[in-house]
């Protein structure tokens, strides 16, 4: 018996940026400022690599009003502690200015771990993401709604880049973050998996190797959680508004039923080259919405907004069963408006000149929609 619509449970993680008021660069606050956010929404704060970072991650949901619900009590948590302390909080997938070398590591275990084994990757990966956990109690079946997913998974980046400027420069890239993080190993777009025993083994062979500690190590943009029944879609910036995190959790949520839907039904997978599948990422991350994107189906490069509307078609009877279409409708055509995170940022920019402005609109983008 399959999962109902209910048992498809999101969780949502954003990571995001502790940055100095005055000067508007990172600041090293993680530490003071988590202490003060836990005092009001709890453990749902948490620390990450480094202390100029802070995460949170929401309870489990079982609907996107649930998740509005939950982003704006933990923003709205985190953005006054940090007020508290004298800092500001900001949602981009990148900096526009500060320089890796000024930041330092969050003194524990786990992080020293990986910048001792990572080195300079470690170093410059100063970097804000989005994950979104997709409850899938069936192992099994995880496997097989990441096998279909893939082909979608450069879609969501392109809606949601937000990453556009690194050490003061204009990188030509929506979503820079993406190329950063791709420099380390076990990133990317897994290839199709027969079955969770062949996971299960490649996770014991990259273990045995010792090219990993554990299966929390294979950083893929979409993978089986092992922590949770659920299957984590990670491709994403963060979002810089409340709005597009919603967007994001109702699309791979939407996304994941229907290669469920797919898996249960014995639909074959597409088995797309994972080179076209590389290729598909690296446009998404090049352009965003601004530029073609590849249907990966079609095998044809093709106007964003296009191939936005073929993705929004293929998620519509999962969406409109879930009661969730109109929302999720609404909120994609507003990103295909007003443009991604990183056209805003550069219009920003192209206004008044400087990166401290950008800051500052982050700053407020951010915000937006917390105040009670």
């Amino acid at each position: 018996m399959g999962q109902s619509i209910e048992d498809f449970t999101i969780g949502v993680e954003e990571e995001y940026q502790i940055v100095n008021p005055e000067t508007r660069e990172l600041r090293q606050r993680a530490q003071r400022i988590l202490l003060k956010a836990q005092e009001t929404v709890g453990e749902d704060v948490t620390n990450e690599l480094f202390l100029s970072q802070i995460e949170i991650g929401t309870p489990v949901c079982k609907t996107l009003g649930e998740v509005r619900a939950e982003l704006v009590r933990l923003r709205s948590g985190v953005i006054h502690a940090a007020q508290r302390e004298g800092s500001r909080i900001v949602a981009a997938g990148t900096h526009p200015f500060s320089h890796w070398e000024n930041q330092a590591i969050t003194p524990k275990p786990r992080y020293y771990g990986i910048a001792a084994d990572f080195q300079q990757l470690a170093r410059e990966q100063i970097i804000f993401g989005c994950h979104v956990h997709v409850g899938i109690s069936d192992r099994e079946l995880a496997i097989q709604v990441m096998n279909r997913a893939r082909p979608w998974l450069a879609p969501l980046l392109a809606l949601t880049a937000n990453s556009p400027f690194w050490l003061g420069m204009e990188t030509g890239y929506s979503s820079y973050r993406t190329e950063l993080f791709q420099r380390f190993p076990m990133v990317g777009t897994p290839h199709v998996l027969a079955s969770r025993t062949e996971y299960d083994d490649l996770v014991s062979a990259l273990v045995e190797t010792g090219s990993i500690s554990d299966g929390s190590k294979i950083y893929w943009d979409i993978r089986p959680s092992s922590h949770f029944e659920t299957l984590e879609f990670r491709v994403t910036d963060v979002c810089a508004s409340i709005d597009e995190a919603v967007m994001v959790a109702g699309l791979c949520r939407a996304l994941a039923r229907t290669c469920y839907a797919q898996a249960e039904r014995g639909l074959p997978i597409e088995h797309a080259r994972p080179e076209l599948l590389r290729a598909a990422k690296w446009r998404a991350s090049r352009y965003g919405l601004d530029g073609e994107l590849i249907d990966i189906d079609a095998r044809l490069a093709v106007p964003a907004a296009q191939l936005i509307e073929k993705f929004l078609e293929f998620l519509r009877p999962t969406l409109e069963e879930a009661g969730e279409w109109d929302e999720i409708d609404t909120l994609v055509r507003e990103t295909l408006k007003r443009g991604t995170g990183a056209k805003r940022q550069r219009d920003v920019f192209a206004q008044h000149g400087r990166f401290e402005d950008v800051v500052d609109f982050l700053i407020d983008e951010t915000a937006r929609g917390t105040a009670p």
